[in-house]
């Protein structure tokens, strides 16, 4: 997790600097690094160096995406969640049923995923953030089985175990088809990515973004100067279930289908362990994490098809005990000695 001191989170400017030299602090600390384009510059060169594998880039940039709304409750908020996948899966099969239902415009049925994701997490979000620890991660993880299991019940919307078909996509803005090589989606994915990571970005480096820090800090403190940790914590869980029915959203256009893993268990700790490898409350752990999780996911498989989750295990381990922070703190901290 960010090492932000507490004491920078909440204490107040000293009184004595003047207005206009704390506003150039602020802004010198919310100006865009150069570093900071480097995933976007790789992201557009491989659009053109990989061009049998634009359908696996769209797939990577929607994991990000979740990984991305995920670690801003987990990792800036401090909520212990193991069921982002009800929010995921929310999105896409409100996004699957709208468009099977004769609404196909891809836009909309972004915002319509985006919406009913943020429902499911203002409606939940009530009764899981009035609890914390092992109840809080138990109440997470029961709120995605529920939407799992009432998927699977109701076969004649969601399909059931058959997964939601008979969906048709229009093409983006009237002019831009979904195409057999993924070229569209890719770019698609990409734009709202961006688009994602630009919001999560300004809620991170706000007074709202610091306030949350602070409450993962120290709870008691936060309550003790007179925050509403309560209403602060809620306001982030709905932004990031709706962040993540963006991304459950884009999974259904790119490939017209919804399947029950969509809500699984399997998908809520897939995401969390992508965080872990990358680092939790940095805001490119995701771009980390999301595509070495994916490559090690793949060669472990093709060596190893009946234990391969071993090998992401003794590597979760060695990430753990070896690279506190995931591998952008072990860089970060590499950066520091090399400064030294």
């Amino acid at each position: 997790m960010s090492d932000t001191p507490l004491a920078a989170v909440v204490a107040p400017p000293p009184h004595d600097r003047p207005l206009p030299e704390a506003v150039r602090l602020l802004a010198r600390r919310h100006r865009p690094r150069s570093y900071e384009a480097i995933p976007w510059l790789v992201a557009i060169a491989g659009y053109f160096a990989f061009p049998d594998y634009l359908q696996l880039g769209a797939q990577v940039f929607i994991a990000i995406l979740f990984a991305l709304a995920t670690d801003l409750i987990l990792g800036y908020g401090g909520v212990i969640t193991l069921g982002q996948a009800a929010f995921f899966g929310s999105g896409a099969y409100v996004c699957g049923i709208v468009s099977a239902h004769g609404w196909t415009e891809p836009l909309t049925l972004v915002v319509i995923g985006a919406a009913a994701a943020a429902l499911v997490g203002l409606v939940s979000g009530f009764v899981v953030l009035r609890t914390s620890g092992l109840t809080q991660l138990m109440l997470t993880l029961i709120v995605a089985v529920m939407l799992g299991e009432a998927a699977n019940k109701a076969t004649s919307v969601t399909g059931g175990a058959n997964g939601l078909q008979g969906m048709v996509i229009s093409p983006i803005l009237g002019i831009f088809d979904f195409d057999l090589y993924g070229q569209t989606a890719y770019i698609y994915c990409l734009v709202l990515l961006f688009l994602g990571w630009l919001a999560v970005r300004i809620i991170v480096y706000s007074p709202f973004g610091r306030t949350l820090t602070g409450i993962r800090e120290s709870e008691a403190r936060m309550h003790a100067i007179g925050s509403p940790v309560f209403r602060r914590r809620l306001t982030a869980y709905v932004i990031s279930a709706a962040l993540c029915g963006v991304a459950g959203a884009l999974l259904a256009e790119t490939t017209s289908l919804v399947a029950l893993d969509a809500l699984s268990f399997e998908r809520s700790g897939a995401v969390v362990i992508m965080l872990i490898i990358g680092g939790l409350g940095r805001l490119y752990g995701a771009f980390l994490g999301v595509p070495i999780y994916m490559i090690l996911q793949d060669r472990f498989a093709q060596a190893d098809p009946t234990y391969w989750y071993f090998w992401i295990g003794i590597f979760l381990l060695a990430i753990v005990l070896f690279a506190r922070g995931g591998i952008l703190g072990l860089i970060e901290r590499a950066a520091r000695l090399v400064r030294k």
